[in-house]
């Protein structure tokens, strides 16, 4: 461990930052292969506060495989540049932070290609009106943005990208899609489908 003791604490907090992520980033690769031979396990997850700022434009940028990415690169650039060039502070860190920002684009502009793919070429859309979803990320009024959804149809479990004509809809709400088109769900508050209808009596009044 001598090699690691005569590390620089900066060196040191690199290091530990890129094992860690790179270990996490392996993990994440196996369970997407696996979930591509035909299993259910997902370990991704988008961060949504639940709040007024969601501008999401339907490409998921903030997620844990991103994030990974992020610090797996950042932290061995950052780590190599440290080893390099010991006296300088600053430039490990800018040289981390960019090359950082370039793995999570990379990633996150690559799982989006990937979900197009899987949902050109398995997903029948126009059999998912009418089906009931979980809203999973923040769905903005008025089409004002995008928010995503999950449910199961034709046999697997899917996330897609959703938009409504309504009010804004919080995380874990019931919706049902109306349409969908081109990448996005057209969906609507479920208690809106589902409103009940009062009964008439025989001589056509409603009964109280």
């Amino acid at each position: 461990m001598n090699w690691f003791t005569s590390m620089t604490v900066l060196e040191q907090v690199y290091f530990w930052i890129a094992v860690v992520a790179s270990v996490l980033l392996v993990v994440q690769i196996v369970m997407l292969i696996v979930s591509f031979g035909g299993g259910d396990l997902d370990a991704d997850g988008d961060f949504d506060m639940d709040g007024d700022t969601d501008t999401d434009s339907g490409l998921g940028i903030f997620t844990l495989k991103s994030l990974t990415a992020f610090f797996a690169l950042g932290g061995w650039c950052g780590f190599a540049t440290a080893t390099f060039l010991p006296d300088n502070l600053w430039l490990p860190i800018l040289v981390s932070v960019l090359t950082g920002l370039v793995a999570l684009l990379g990633v996150a502009f690559a799982l989006r290609g990937i979900a197009k793919l899987q949902c050109n070429g398995n997903l029948e859309t126009e059999k998912l009106a009418g089906k009931t979803a979980t809203v999973y990320v923040s769905i903005p009024a008025a089409r004002a943005g995008r928010g995503k959804i999950t449910l199961t149809a034709q046999g697997k479990y899917m996330e897609l990208d959703a938009v409504t004509d309504g009010e804004r809809i919080p995380v874990d709400e019931q919706v049902e899609i109306a349409s969908y088109s081109d990448d996005f769900a057209v969906v609507r508050k479920k208690q809106e489908t589902n409103a009940p209808v009062p009964a008439a009596s025989e001589d056509g009044a409603e009964k109280k």
